[in-house]
């Protein structure tokens, strides 16, 4: 039997199973991101479960969009933000995000907690924050900004600003304390930034 007749006869074989190998490669390969694409696309196989407490704000809304005027922090901040008169519900958030603050122990430095809101505060609330709440920053809050970010929310809310001032997540004031505290634990452990 003659090498080169066998070598020659073997050849097409050879070619359809290297194509073969190719076509499994490039499959293997560009299928999960086909794959990934289509359900972004057309939101299938999306898992309804979540691992946070608050409403996401994926928009790419910043403090600024909110109405928030003044320098922003380079660090995470637990941003309570009222529309009106600082009610119950606003004293009990500025109380709470002071709270979240300290029970981040170690990473307290990580963070800041603020009040933003669009009328002054009373004379008797205002000296007990310069008192109680010394580290509490507090900001002016435009109105009519503040509308049209945040929508038809009612009463002061709580947002969880990341150090870039990009809005992260809301929370109202029937939250829970250690749901918040969870949620910016998780986020200061897998965030880089501040």
């Amino acid at each position: 039997m003659n090498p080169a007749i066998t070598l020659s006869e073997e050849s097409p074989n050879r070619r359809r199973r290297g194509r073969l190998q190719l076509i499994m490669i490039l499959a293997v390969v560009i299928a999960p991101m086909i794959l990934a694409s289509a359900m972004y696309q057309w939101r299938f196989w999306v898992p309804e479960t979540r691992s946070y407490h608050g409403e996401l704000i994926g928009t790419g809304q910043t403090r600024a969009d909110l109405g928030v005027s003044g320098a922003p922090e380079e660090r995470w901040q637990l941003l309570v933000t009222v529309p009106g008169a600082c009610d119950a519900d606003c004293k009990q958030l500025v109380f709470l995000a002071r709270q979240i603050h300290i029970g981040l122990n170690r990473d307290t430095a990580r963070a800041t907690h603020a009040l933003a809101s669009t009328q002054p505060l009373v004379a008797e609330y205002d000296a007990l924050l310069r008192r109680e709440f010394p580290q509490l920053t507090r900001y002016p809050l435009e109105p009519q900004a503040y509308t049209k970010t945040a929508g038809k929310v009612e009463g002061a809310q709580l947002w969880i600003v990341d150090p870039h001032g990009n809005l992260v997540l809301r929370y109202d004031s029937r939250s829970k304390g250690k749901a918040i505290l969870n949620d910016l634990k998780h986020l200061l452990k897998i965030s880089q930034i501040g």
